[in-house]
């Protein structure tokens, strides 16, 4: 099941996009939902991970704002039940700032995080550039097939495929295999891949992006320890090892 995002060229203007926000702090809820009211989003709360998943079947929120310690269902299962069924965004919410936490954020499949106490100004510019990068595709190329058919993805559609079964990834996950496969000779540094991919212009851990190339290739790779389509060059950064079908159906 994917939920589709329909955004206008302003975000502001986008009434019908739906932000879901689980947070077991009222005064945290009232804020940023006061924010993004603002915004014109359409708003929805729940206080704790039983909350957040019936309202997730119920809304289909076109994003996710989740703290990251709910008193009942922990956030690991949460993004693990959201991600066998939507790629929509997730952005997560962490009083620590340790690297380890933040790099434990992302891997659970959030696409971005922000650390307690925050500025809402900052989570509310946060939400607008991963729906934007959710609903711009990197490339405009409409199809992309490597290695006899084994991986296809389509940009447009923003749909992956392993040998012919589809693999849900986040937005984040998406553009990097996007990104990597439209030039797969060239080397990018993490740096260079932070920057078109996720669009960030604060500072953020290098690791970020070993941590979404990691999950990516845990759904794309036969075997991790040995990848095939995301290649690590040492000292460097990555590159793309599939070779592109020219005239395969």
């Amino acid at each position: 099941m994917k939920f589709p995002i329909i955004v206008t060229d302003k975000l502001t203007e986008a009434r019908i996009l739906k932000i879901l926000i689980v947070d077991d702090e009222p005064k945290i809820l009232d804020i940023v939902e006061a924010y993004l009211t603002i915004k014109k989003f359409q708003v929805f709360r729940a206080f704790n991970g039983t909350e957040a998943m019936k309202k997730f079947e119920l809304v289909q929120p076109n994003l996710i704002v989740l703290d990251h310690m709910l008193p009942d269902i922990s956030d690991t299962v949460i993004c693990q039940k959201i991600r066998k069924i939507s790629d929509l965004p997730i952005i997560m919410l962490t009083a620590k700032s340790t690297e380890n936490n933040i790099l434990n954020v992302l891997q659970m499949g959030a696409d971005d995080y922000i650390v307690k106490p925050f500025s809402p100004k900052e989570l509310v510019s946060r939400v607008e550039t991963v729906l934007r990068r959710s609903a711009s595709p990197v490339v405009t190329e409409t199809k992309g097939s490597f290695d006899k058919g084994m991986l296809i993805n389509y940009p447009e559609n923003k749909q992956a495929f392993k040998n012919q079964n589809e693999v849900i990834l986040t937005p984040t996950e998406f553009e990097l295999l996007t990104l990597l496969a439209s030039y797969p000779k060239q080397i990018f540094s993490r740096e260079q891949l932070l920057k078109n991919v996720k669009g960030l212009e604060f500072n953020v851990l290098d690791r970020i992006i070993d941590s979404h190339i990691k999950n990516l290739r845990q759904k794309i790779e036969d075997n991790t320890r040995q990848p095939f389509f995301i290649l690590t060059v040492y000292g460097m950064g990555y590159r793309f090892g599939g070779e592109k079908d020219e005239s395969y159906n």
